[in-house]
């Protein structure tokens, strides 16, 4: 449910997308990404996440520290909604730039504005780490996604199914589209946007302007750090996604979030722009 450097398997994937003014960032957009990693390369590998940002760095992500279950617990909170089925969604269809790298959970992460920026930072990589790379995945980003921060997550064999969630904060191009990763490819390629992919996703949104009575209470752990906690919603709408779907990324308007209608989710592929429903 990502993109990979490499032949891999990822399944139970879980997405947060949530916007809020944040006491010293202003208005930003928070994603939370986990999945369940099955590497089935020889060697190291890593996954990809594209994120809707000009300025991003090592600051931008943040630590769950104990509250490994922060995604868990917001899927507990909405789980007992009904499931939509695929056809229930509307389907619509720089410079270079230095690479940031740093340890971060499991994850060796290289964080560029210009993909093509990162082969020569790949030796910056403890090798027990370092994927293979094909030129053309990067060209397909740098192509496909300008102006997008590119995050390269590299892992190992032995870590591969030991990660805690990815939680990332930024400033999007688009204050008022929320939008969730979740392009395909599994085999170090490009992905192939012509071609339907298998999804099994919990997709996940919150708000601080939600009205009174919307969405899910979240049971979020007592003990979490505050410097987290500022970032995450008290209520969150959500469902599951579950099935072959057209390979891109899920979005959401804010104005369809506030009004909890998640028959608005679609997705979006590159280079599209819609009407962010605000």
């Amino acid at each position: 449910m990502c993109v990979s450097m490499d032949q891999a398997e990822f399944s139970g994937t879980t997405l947060y997308a949530g916007r809020l003014r944040h006491p010293l960032h202003g208005l930003i957009h928070v994603l939370g990404y986990q999945n369940t990693a099955v590497n089935l390369a020889d060697g190291p590998n890593a996954m990809l996440l594209h994120l809707p940002t000009y300025r991003m760095t090592r600051q931008n992500f943040l630590s769950v520290g104990r509250s490994s279950d922060v995604l868990e617990r917001m899927v507990d909170a909405v789980r007992p909604r009904s499931v939509a089925a695929p056809d229930e969604i509307a389907w619509m269809g720089a410079a270079p730039a230095e690479v940031e790298v740093f340890e971060h959970d499991i994850y060796t992460v290289l964080l560029a504005r210009d993909p093509n920026a990162i082969p020569a930072a790949l030796a910056e990589v403890a090798e027990h780490r370092r994927p293979g790379l094909d030129p053309a995945l990067l060209r397909f980003y740098a192509e496909r996604y300008p102006g997008h921060a590119v995050a390269v997550c590299c892992f190992d064999n032995a870590q591969a199914a030991q990660a805690k969630p990815l939680m990332m904060w930024y400033e999007p191009h688009d204050p008022e589209l929320l939008t969730l990763p979740a392009l395909d490819c599994h085999t170090g390629q490009a992905p192939d946007l012509d071609s339907p992919v298998t999804v099994d996703h919990w997709v996940l949104f919150g708000t601080d302007e939600a009205p009174e009575g919307w969405g899910e209470a979240v049971d979020h752990d007592p003990a979490m750090r505050h410097d987290l906690r500022r970032f995450l919603p008290d209520t969150v709408v959500g469902r599951s996604f579950r099935g072959t779907l057209p390979n891109g990324d899920f979005a959401l308007g804010h104005g369809d979030l506030l009004s909890g209608d998640l028959d608005r989710v679609f997705r979006l592929r590159p280079g599209f722009t819609p009407d962010a429903g605000a």
